[in-house]
């Protein structure tokens, strides 16, 4: 059972910055594509990111693409979001999520699965 571990959210000031990371165990992070989303209450969980399970490939949403960077330590079985420029907006519990998929995208149904997630609070 592969068992994903979310960190580095907090609060952080608008225009700010935080990285996130997922620690990956049970399996090998070469296996799965891997994907990061963001979620408040009432709405539907966001894609936002991911990379592919070769590392070669990335996909960003169009609200965080030139902003968020996903990157991946295959040695440390830890996938990583770079977040910059954060807008109050953005305030959520970011989860990431493993699929079996080459380049899973945005679509939810197709990871298998999911971190605990970790709250980010934008705010002055």
């Amino acid at each position: 059972q592969l068992l994903l571990v979310e960190s580095g959210g907090g609060l952080v000031q608008p225009g700010g910055s935080l990285r996130l990371s997922c620690v990956v165990s049970g399996g090998r992070l070469s296996a799965y594509g891997i994907g990061w989303f963001r979620q408040t209450p009432g709405k539907d969980r966001e894609g936002l990111a991911c990379v592919a399970r070769d590392g070669g490939r990335t996909w960003y949403s169009d609200s965080v693409k030139g902003r968020f960077t996903v990157s991946r330590d295959i040695e440390k079985n830890t996938v990583y979001l770079e977040m910059e420029n954060l807008k109050p907006d953005e305030s959520a519990i970011y989860y990431c999520a493993a699929s079996k998929w080459a380049l899973p995208g945005p679509a939810a149904n197709v990871y298998d699965y999911w971190g605990q997630g970790t709250q980010v609070t934008v705010s002055s």
